[in-house]
């Protein structure tokens, strides 16, 4: 295979920042905005190839054309203005960050402004502004997690390694994680995508969390792989070149129109994933990043812990109407404008049931959750 120079173009898009209803359950965002387009790192399973993210009909473009978006912190800067606080997924320290370094300008706009962030890494590149993200956490709360899917000492892990093509090798990262920890940043393994037949052993999954826990990760979370239109072509085509033993296995589990595997266990990964966090003294959660004396902050910890018991549950199978049971009050209390451990205050558990979707049930589990954020609520 011969190399193929990257091509950097730099422009200047009209937005920059993507909004959502409510922060997820996952990554606790509620904004994204990234400063370039493409990626140098070319992991052969990336999603970002997918029509709907990737601006090029060639999805081998995508590492090898980087789009700059060269005024990302100014428009970056002006759509923070009036936004609600909460979070942002932001950050992008592949190769072309040292050139133009814009996601250290865009944390820059991020600590002015007061608002929380949450960067997902492949590159230890990020220690370079391990001085803005502590500023960051003091002022108003950052977590960093590193994509790892696999450990040194894994049986797979040179095949991992080739997938994920130009990335740094894992005990890179792995040392970049031990030193943000050690600046007082929580920070993990986001352990996705878990590749079927490379490392979702039992084995891989005990290491990856074993090596975070030792490098003073606090968390792993993890999920599985999707493929979708011009990206399974392109994953199916690498199968075939390099990895023609995994091909049957792939098309089994992602036949025509899948997007996800097809009769996967993902709760039964889920569940190991978990107990070797629970060995290990660590969660298969993110911390949500809340700022401090934030008006809404006792609303965004409730939020936490009902999303927190809401993942335990779908663990554990628990009927569905339960599970929309938790889902729903937690959209509820995050909608909410006012202070939820005010309204118990001074309304007690009848202010909470007329709260939408919460109700008696609901009302009496809010409850306890306040009077563990907050013992003086009442």
């Amino acid at each position: 295979m011969t190399s193929r120079k990257t091509t950097f173009f730099s422009y200047k898009p009209k937005t920059i920042l993507n909004k959502h209803k409510r922060a997820d359950h996952w990554f606790w965002t509620r904004y994204s905005a990234y400063p370039y387009l493409g990626c140098q790192h070319g992991c052969e399973f990336c999603y970002c190839r997918e029509q709907k993210y990737s601006p090029y009909d060639d999805p081998t473009d995508f590492s090898h054309v980087i789009k700059v978006k060269e005024n990302a912190p100014e428009l970056l800067r002006r759509a923070l203005k009036n936004a609600p606080l909460d979070a942002i997924f932001t950050g992008d320290y592949q190769p072309a960050e040292r050139k133009f370094e814009l996601s250290r300008r865009m944390l820059e706009v991020c600590l002015e402004t007061g608002f929380p962030v949450f960067v997902l890494e492949r590159n230890p590149g990020v220690l370079r502004d391990l001085d803005l993200l502590r500023a960051i956490h003091e002022k108003a709360r950052a977590v960093v997690a590193f994509s790892i899917i696999s450990t040194p000492d894994s049986k797979n892990y040179d095949r991992v390694c080739q997938m994920e093509h130009l990335a740094p090798p894992a005990k890179k990262r792995f040392d970049a994680m031990q030193k943000i920890a050690a600046a007082g940043i929580p920070v993990g393994v986001s352990m996705m995508p878990i590749l079927p037949g490379l490392c979702d052993d039992a084995a891989n999954i005990e290491a990856v969390v074993r090596w975070t826990a030792d490098h003073g990760g606090t968390f792993v979370l993890a999920s599985g792989l999707t493929l979708s239109d011009q990206q399974k072509e392109y994953f199916f085509g690498v199968l075939r070149a390099r990895f023609p033993d995994l091909l049957a296995l792939y098309q089994t589990l992602y036949p025509p129109k899948s997007y996800g595997q097809i009769g996967s266990n993902w709760r039964k990964t889920a569940l190991l994933i978990r107990a070797a966090c629970v060995k290990a003294g660590i969660r298969d959660r993110i911390p949500r990043p809340i700022v401090p004396g934030e008006k809404r902050a006792i609303n965004k910890h409730v939020v936490e812990l009902l999303a927190d018991q809401l993942y335990a549950m779908e663990l554990n199978a628990e009927p569905n109407h339960r599970l929309w049971m938790y889902r729903k009050a937690a959209w509820a209390i995050e909608d909410m404008a006012e202070n939820i451990g005010l309204i118990h205050r001074v309304m007690g558990l009848k202010g909470l049931e007329q709260i939408p979707d919460i109700g008696q049930e609901m009302g009496m589990i809010v409850e306890r959750l306040i009077l563990e954020s907050n013992p003086n609520s009442t």
